[in-house]
């Protein structure tokens, strides 16, 4: 992993006031309590794979918690996917109480309070994952926060796997490889939720949820499309144009805005990527369904304030030499 934090570096006495100025200040605010006093020993390995933060954690027992205080201290607009690989933790959110076994993993929303506790040494990987690219996939993620899936579930199973090889792969990736990485993490855990909640039955407000997330997903898997268009995204997630207008109202937008949002937004991605430096715009939109470059040049400057060219040579001018 690319950066390392530890409590073995500084005296054990200045354990708990290390890991509190260094990691609980510079990753997101919360408050911690050991259960062991000062005497307080913890690891954490941090890198990236793609857009995703890869946090592997562990450390002795203790409470943590972040309070309304903290969020107003904070600029974070990062959601968490949070694997228990050993021991278990228990946490709070939204007044919705989780045990999570080892193997399991939950969603966990920086933007609202949360406690937990852990009762043994535990070691822990976080995913860090920007709040729009979840929202896409999921909507909202507060529907989702503190719900548990068991690591032995058939999909969830899967997920946690996967998860669980992220830290091992930080540093070994090629740009390329890395995000097409990231969105399949991404999108298993995704399936993982969808298929918890279609098993397990679900009210009226998160079958919404659920409906929401499955048309999301179809259109992500056919962006590159030129001929995919709202009817054949609505189709695709078994409702109709109406229905699927009428659940993405509540993020302000509709089924067509929504399809050229997500390609804009994949454009984006690809001009960031140095790997796809040699790559001409224009192969760049065709190659995420947009099929008329003045209209792509125009939605792109629209979203982002700037033509395509312009955000390329910027991003190239940030980039060290």
């Amino acid at each position: 992993m690319a950066v390392v934090y530890s409590t073995e570096d500084v005296h054990p006495r200045d354990g708990l006031a290390y890991w509190v100025e260094v990691v609980t200040q510079g990753f997101v605010k919360y408050d911690l309590t050991p259960d062991s006093g000062a005497a307080f020993r913890a690891r954490v390995s941090s890198g990236t794979i793609g857009s995703l933060g890869i946090c592997d954690y562990e450390s002795d027992p203790h409470r943590s918690g972040r309070s309304a205080a903290d969020i107003r201290q904070s600029e974070s607009d990062e959601v968490f996917i949070c694997l228990q690989l050993t021991t278990k933790a228990m946490n709070i959110q939204d007044e919705r109480h989780t045990i999570i076994e080892p193997g399991g993993f939950f969603i966990l929303d920086p933007r609202r309070p949360f406690t937990a506790r852990l009762e043994r040494r535990s070691r822990t990987v976080t995913v860090r994952v920007r709040r729009q690219e979840l929202e896409a996939r999921m909507g909202d993620p507060a529907a989702w926060a503190c719900h548990a899936l068991d690591g032995r579930g058939p999909v969830s199973g899967l997920a946690a796997g996967f998860l669980s090889m992220l830290p091992s792969r930080v540093d070994h990736l090629p740009d390329a490889a890395a995000c097409k990485v990231a969105d399949q993490a991404l999108d298993l855990v995704t399936l993982a939720f969808a298929t918890e909640r279609d098993t397990h039955g679900f009210t009226l407000s998160s079958r919404r949820s659920v409906t929401l997330m499955l048309l999301k997903r179809s259109i992500e898997a056919r962006l590159p499309d030129p001929d995919l268009k709202p009817a054949g995204a609505a189709a695709a997630a078994g409702i109709s144009v109406r229905y699927a207008n009428s659940l993405l109202a509540q993020e302000d937008t509709c089924l067509e805005r929504y399809i050229i949002g997500r390609r804009l937004e994949r454009c984006r991605r690809t001009l960031d990527d140095p790997a796809q430096a040699h790559r001409m715009i224009g192969e760049i939109a065709f190659s995420w369904g947009f099929a008329d470059l003045s209209h792509f040049a125009r939605r792109f400057k629209a979203a982002f304030g700037c033509t395509p060219g312009e955000y390329r040579r910027r991003g190239a001018q940030k980039r060290p030499h």
